[in-house]
């Protein structure tokens, strides 16, 4: 009698001791010592409801990422721009050689590539990196635009990136063959 009461004292200490430690997992454990039962409470479905750090959602919604200043004002322009102007260029120039790309901004598929890498350019040219190259990267860019129905798009620079030189030419030559082009410089 005395070790039963014993082993039922250790049970419910456990019992405590692993819901503390382990309360993700669900345990129903049940004594009948002094008439009480002991369990875990259950949700309508029978499985408990974690919620996240805000105590505001159940843990089956997927977290999205708070902004950081939540009264920041975002204007419309701000808000519908990605579709008013849909595509956008990318430019890059390195050493080697020189690559262009329009996107879609909303869906984020690249629309029309050039670059002199590839094989039907790179046999035509003397140099990858010089300026004619930059203009033929432009009009080869321009062409597949327009098979694609793309006669818009907007540039901005990266930070490290002036407008002049080989990005200039890239750009001059999507321009002059049909393809209008937005240059946002300061921003």
């Amino acid at each position: 009698m005395f070790k039963n009461i014993l082993s039922n004292k250790l049970l419910k200490q456990s019992v405590v001791y692993d819901y503390k430690k382990l309360s993700s997992i669900y345990c129903c454990r049940t004594s009948l010592h002094d008439g009480k039962v002991l369990s875990s409470p259950r949700s309508f479905f029978g499985v408990e409801d974690f919620v996240d750090d805000d105590n505001s959602r159940p843990y089956t919604y997927q977290k999205q990422k708070k902004p950081k200043n939540l009264h920041k004002h975002v204007s419309f322009k701000q808000r519908t721009i990605a579709y008013m102007e849909p595509f956008t260029l990318d430019v890059f120039i390195s050493k080697r050689f020189v690559s262009a790309s329009l996107t879609h901004r909303v869906t984020c598929k690249q629309v029309a590539v050039a670059g002199t890498n590839s094989k039907d350019i790179k046999a035509v040219l003397k140099s990858r990196s010089d300026v004619p190259a930059c203009l033929a990267v432009g009009r080869i860019l321009a062409e597949r635009a327009r098979e694609a129905d793309v006669y818009t798009a907007s540039y901005t620079p990266r930070e490290r990136d002036k407008f002049e030189g080989k990005i200039r030419a890239v750009v001059q030559s999507l321009i002059d063959n049909g393809i209008d082009v937005k240059v946002y410089l300061d921003r």
